[in-house]
């Protein structure tokens, strides 16, 4: 089946399940094909060979999908990105395992884990600075509770003075890792159990994007340097703590480089959320095929020309580095594309090229975001699509009255 082809099976698909919908949905409607995302769930799992996949909850940011997600076999707990959002996860039963992928210096969030024996047993903060373990230590009275605690190390790739990668953490090998680790370990109230090294450069950056042919040749490149140096660099971690501490996990990874991620040794569960979701800056990679999972629907408001179609909003940009591949992809019908002066608009975006001239006033257009996870600060429910009906509707974390 060619993509043209697919997609406006998508458009009929979609536009019938909201159609059959008893209520009138307003706009934008997020919805899940639940086709696409069981199957990228099953891939993910075959693709991480046994090791278990850490559902990376900022990728999903509604409740019930990350539930889904967990009843997959090979999947087992979640990296949540804030420790507020770990909080809610636990109380709504979806996990007893979170570990939080960021330091939090949210004191008024961390009373709990420092309080509470069932949070601080289901929660792992992360810390690369003894400075975390201060503020935790500011909000506490007594020490009874042990916090659990992970070890944040920088896995970006070093080039000589340059380093490529997100810039994450001040611990980079094994001559930086001792002391914080030891630090830790020797602190009344903290139990140190896990590390994590998160291969942005690796797992985040597409590498076979067609129109950028030479660029992709470099980024696999880079990806490659990286995967060796990285290796050499866990070992060398790992025997820097064997005398420390025998940590519970290891964590790594993230859906682009899953392959590479639990190929070493060192690593224990693979972090991945993206991949189940697959947004517009998953397309383009060697590792896996992309089957898109999330779209939302707007609705034509207004025709400029009988060349034009006009929705009403789609402005909704990924955050990052500024450019093109953040704006929201026209999906279907196939052949709609922004416009260069007006791109995605907070209250209105037209579209152009040919299937505009046959879109009327009220026709849905489905839209993907670029980044995963995102989507769903926009809307307060969200609603799983199987075949050409909506099977349900869920609420996002916005939906939950949350804002992490």
């Amino acid at each position: 089946m060619t993509d043209f082809v697919a997609r406006n099976r998508l458009w009929a698909r979609l536009n019938a399940a909201v159609a059959a919908h008893p209520d009138h949905l307003p706009t934008p409607i997020a919805v899940i094909d639940l086709d696409a995302f069981d199957a990228n769930a099953t891939d993910l799992a075959r693709r991480a060979a046994g090791k278990p996949i850490r559902v990376a909850s900022k990728s999903l940011r509604v409740p019930a999908l990350i539930s889904r997600a967990l009843a997959t076999p090979g999947f087992e707990g979640v990296l949540a990105y804030t420790l507020r959002e770990a909080l809610v996860l636990h109380e709504l039963g979806i996990t007893d395992d979170l570990v939080v992928a960021y330091p939090c210096v949210d004191r008024a969030a961390l009373t709990d884990p420092v309080a509470s024996p069932a949070a601080a047993g289901a929660v792992t903060l992360m810390v690369d600075d003894v400075a975390h373990l201060d503020v935790i230590d500011s909000v506490r009275s007594s020490k009874a509770v042990q916090v659990r605690v992970a070890l944040d190390i920088d896995a970006g790739l070093k080039l000589g003075n340059q380093h490529v990668g997100p810039k994450r953490s001040p611990l980079y090998d094994a001559s930086t890792i001792a002391a914080p680790a030891r630090a830790v370990v020797a602190r009344d109230g903290f139990r140190l159990v896990g590390v994590m090294t998160y291969e942005g450069r690796v797992a985040g950056v597409p590498d076979d994007v067609p129109s950028q042919r030479a660029e992709s040749l470099v980024v696999r490149r880079l990806k490659q340097a990286s995967v060796a140096q990285l290796d050499v660099r866990r070992r060398a971690i790992a025997d820097a703590l064997a005398p420390i501490v025998d940590p519970e996990f290891w964590n790594a990874g993230g859906s682009g480089s899953v392959e590479s991620t639990v190929a070493d040794s060192a690593v224990t569960e693979v972090a991945a959320g993206s991949g189940l979701l697959v947004p517009g800056l998953f397309d383009h990679y060697q590792s896996f095929s992309p089957r898109p999972a999330a779209y939302f629907g707007l609705r034509v408001s207004r025709k400029p020309s009988p060349t034009l179609a006009t929705v009403h909003g789609g402005g909704l940009v990924a955050s990052g580095p500024a450019g093109d591949d953040r704006l929201p992809i026209p999906r279907a019908p196939p052949g709609l594309h922004l416009l260069g002066l007006e791109g995605a608009g907070e209250v209105q975006t037209p579209l152009t090229g040919h299937p505009a001239a046959m879109l009327s006033i009220g026709d849905l257009v489905w839209f993907r975001h670029a980044k995963s996870g995102e989507l769903f600060e926009h809307v307060t429910h969200v609603h799983p699509v199987s075949g050409e009906e909506i099977v349900e509707t869920v609420r996002s974390y916005r939906g939950l009255g949350h804002v992490f």
